[in-house]
């Protein structure tokens, strides 16, 4: 079974990638609109998060491809090579939308606000970490290697605006 199908089958860990995370595999309509890679490669959406943004799958292959996150304002990053780390990160730092030095401190920051919401949150985390038998890195490891996944790819994973020809801005910047 692909880790996507496990987070499908197992609801904390589909509740949880869903809120904090935002990233629900079981909505996977339409990006807001057509996007292409710079580089021609195929795009697969595989998920959407609450605010129209869509995770995409990057060239062909199964889910150890790079996952590119397009937000609905016309931003794009490489956030992982592949599902499971992706699923890694979003466990490890869900709020790493509100990290953007991407530092362990502002991960520590965010995540009190988020606890001090929902205190149980943690625990939530470690159930659908669990139920899909992945480890949690430290928000510091799981950071620095978002931020190395989005700078390291190179001009090939540059989102485009299928009609205009626009690049996306980078979310995570050098």
């Amino acid at each position: 079974m692909s880790l996507l199908d496990a987070i499908r089958a197992d609801s904390a860990a589909a509740d949880f990638l869903a809120w904090p995370g935002e990233f629900d595999p079981s909505r996977r309509y339409r990006h807001v609109e057509e996007v292409v890679l710079a580089s021609g490669a195929a795009l697969e959406p595989v998920a959407k998060d609450g605010a129209g943004g869509t995770y995409f799958l990057c060239g062909d292959g199964g889910e150890e491809r790079p996952v590119l996150y397009a937000d609905s304002e016309g931003g794009a990053a490489v956030l992982a090579l592949g599902v499971p780390e992706l699923v890694r990160l979003l466990l490890a730092v869900p709020w790493w939308r509100d990290c953007p030095g991407l530092t362990a401190e502002e991960s520590a920051e965010a995540a009190e606000e988020y606890l001090e919401d929902e205190p149980g949150l943690l625990a939530e985390r470690d159930a659908a970490a669990a139920a899909l038998g992945l480890d949690v890195p430290s928000a510091a490891e799981a950071l620095a290697r978002l931020r190395e996944r989005a700078l390291s790819l190179g001009p090939s994973y540059v989102l485009l605006n299928a009609e205009e020809g626009n690049a996306y801005r980078p979310l995570i910047g050098t």
